[in-house]
């Protein structure tokens, strides 16, 4: 729903609400992103009983994805946008946007942030994981611990937010082959963010000589299908492996950061 603001000294003159958190309110300078970015603000008080519905528009999905919320409305025009949780100048901010809009756009005010990537960050090594990344060169700090899935995982509030399986070469051909790693992406997929880091390139799997050609790409591309939660990820190296696995976990614990809104515009 779009209303318009009843706070006469607003300069954000009209309220969206969303289905998120028992309906997500916020204060807007314009009621859709129709030629720019629209700035937002959480609106402090609950939907207004009393308030002038303008536009009332059934919704077909309402996501949060991170420090961002997709928005798809039942309608043949001006159905997606974004609202991007992120900073500007080392504020909060809150803008609405559609891909038109997020095109001409400040880069660096639009992608959602969270905590910068480099900063410190403890990963989780599972106890069963030989010759661990290293993480060379960046602000890691390595503890051992028994991982329910995964080699390497972050953690937020005391629980596993996220974690990677690594896997080289050989050790993708025999997972595949036996099964293991069918197992593996079902209790991966059980975690808010998961993926598999391989330390190769795709076309290291089609010329396997562990099975006949093609077999062990079929059942990859299964195992894919079955579980498109978790990406597999081809990597070339260790090193770029290494690098990948540090950015997806830094990335997963910095878009957990709880929404914040702006101040008031």
């Amino acid at each position: 729903m779009v209303a318009r603001n009843p706070q006469p000294d607003s300069k954000l003159p009209y309220l969206v609400q969303l289905p998120l958190e028992d309906g997500l309110v916020l204060k807007a300078r314009e009621p859709w992103p129709v030629s720019t970015r629209v700035y937002c603000h959480r609106f402090e008080d609950p939907w207004p009983a009393d308030a002038e519905v303008i536009e009332r528009e059934p919704v077909r999905l309402c996501r949060r994805r991170g420090a961002a919320v997709d928005l798809v409305l039942k309608r043949r025009s001006q159905s997606r946008s974004q609202f991007v949780f992120t900073q500007v100048r080392g504020r909060d901010a809150i803008f609405w946007q559609t891909q038109r809009t997020a095109r001409s756009a400040n880069p660096g005010a639009r992608v959602p942030r969270g905590r910068e990537l480099r900063e410190s960050l403890t990963v989780v090594i599972d106890t069963r994981e030989r010759y661990p990344y290293r993480f060379t060169n960046l602000p890691v700090e390595r503890v051992r611990a028994a991982l329910p899935a995964g080699d390497y995982g972050v953690r937020a509030s005391g629980a596993l937010l996220a974690a990677v399986e690594r896997k080289t070469p050989d050790n993708l051909a025999s997972s595949l082959s036996d099964g293991t790693l069918a197992f593996q992406m079902g209790r991966l997929v059980e975690l808010p963010l998961a993926a598999v880091a391989v330390e190769a390139r795709y076309s290291a799997l089609l010329g396997s000589e562990h099975a006949p050609p093609g077999w062990l790409a079929d059942q990859l591309v299964r195992l894919q299908a079955r579980y498109p939660q978790v990406p597999i990820v081809f990597l070339d190296s260790r090193r770029h492996a290494e690098d990948w696995t540090h950015r997806f976990l830094a990335t997963a614990l910095a878009d957990s950061t709880p929404l914040v809104s702006s101040p008031d515009g």
